[in-house]
């Protein structure tokens, strides 16, 4: 299978409580590495900046509204199925409460111990947890 050579540009928001715990996603029926866990988040639309992106993807995905979010760090990882540029970013600032809009299941974490977890976001939970933890 040919890649594209251009990764293609995804969002991921982390939403993280004030005691650290973050909300997990696991990936729908009928997407690839269906079961998955991993952070909400989609593709990055033609015209579209990455925060204005995030917060569409959360209105979709769970009915939650970003109000502001800090970017955290990008990750490039090649999947069987697409090549993909990850965008992170933590929001502390959202509003309403997460609802699996698209027969997802949700998981708020303290100490990530879903699985599996999706192969890019794996790296990640370490750095994530030395933020969380090391300056509370």
């Amino acid at each position: 299978m040919t890649q594209a050579a251009q990764p293609i540009d995804v969002v991921v928001g982390i939403l993280m409580k004030p005691n650290g715990d973050v909300l997990l996603a696991s990936r729908p029926e009928g997407k690839p590495y269906a079961g998955y866990w991993e952070f909400p988040g989609g593709k990055v639309e033609a015209g579209e900046s990455v925060f204005a992106a995030l917060q569409r993807e959360f209105e979709e995905e769970i009915g939650v509204r970003i109000v502001s979010a800090d970017e955290w760090c990008g990750v490039e990882h090649v999947y069987e199925h697409a090549h993909v540029r990850l965008h992170f970013f933590i929001s502390r600032d959202w509003q309403g409460e997460p609802a699996a809009l698209e027969g997802q299941q949700l998981a708020w974490q303290g100490s990530v111990a879903v699985e599996p977890v999706l192969p890019a976001t794996i790296p990640l939970l370490e750095w994530l947890d030395r933020l969380r933890f090391e300056l509370s």
